[in-house]
């Protein structure tokens, strides 16, 4: 699928979703005290922009990359009303990666694309933290995306990030009981140790 399409595709969902019909993710929201007091933070294909809302009134200035330019206008006027710190732009990641040490907090929730990843480690400051949360092929429902190449394989998290230190992980799999935990997705906080380039 061309960019025009996958930007056509999104911009349709979006158009009939409000702001706060998304939360934000578990990731973030259960491990929101983790965040640094201040310092400027990244919400990666933000839809409408759940993250960077969160972010932004953690006291962060948030700003917020999506593809669909809808979600982008709806996020910028809601920030604007809440008269939050907030940036929000149309900017797909896959071709306009982030700057080397520019954010203190990357947020990426429900997005894999295996080829920005470098990028986003190598975007966070010293120190910064990547929370990250998608689904997983391991799945007990038909929640997210059909194709196979949008979902995590098994413990490929610890490839992507194997450089930072793991400060949660979570991906239970299909172990257990299957009517509890966290399934179909798994998520991460990682940390980028001073030194680590």
């Amino acid at each position: 699928m061309d960019e025009d399409m996958i930007k056509a595709k999104w911009n349709k969902i979006y158009a009939q979703d409000s702001a706060d019909l998304w939360p934000a993710a578990e990731v973030l929201q259960e491990n929101k005290h983790l965040l640094p007091k201040n310092g400027s933070a990244l919400d990666v294909a933000c839809g409408l922009g759940a993250n960077a809302l969160l972010l932004a009134r953690q006291g962060l200035s948030a700003h917020a990359w999506d593809i669909s330019e809808v979600a982008i206008g709806k996020l910028n006027s809601v920030a604007l009303q809440a008269g939050l710190s907030l940036q929000a732009t149309v900017r797909d990641i896959s071709t306009q990666p982030p700057d080397e040490h520019s954010f203190d907090v990357i947020v990426v929730a429900h997005f894999l694309d295996r080829g920005v990843m470098p990028s986003l480690v190598a975007a966070l400051k010293p120190g910064g933290l990547i929370f990250y949360q998608t689904f997983t092929r391991e799945k007990v429902a038909d929640s997210g995306p059909s194709c196979a190449d949008f979902r995590l394989k098994p413990n490929e998290f610890l490839i992507f990030f194997q450089s930072l230190r793991i400060v949660l992980l979570r991906e239970e799999g299909l172990i257990g009981d299957l009517q509890q935990g966290l399934r179909n997705k798994a998520m991460v906080i990682a940390q980028k140790l001073p030194g680590t380039l």
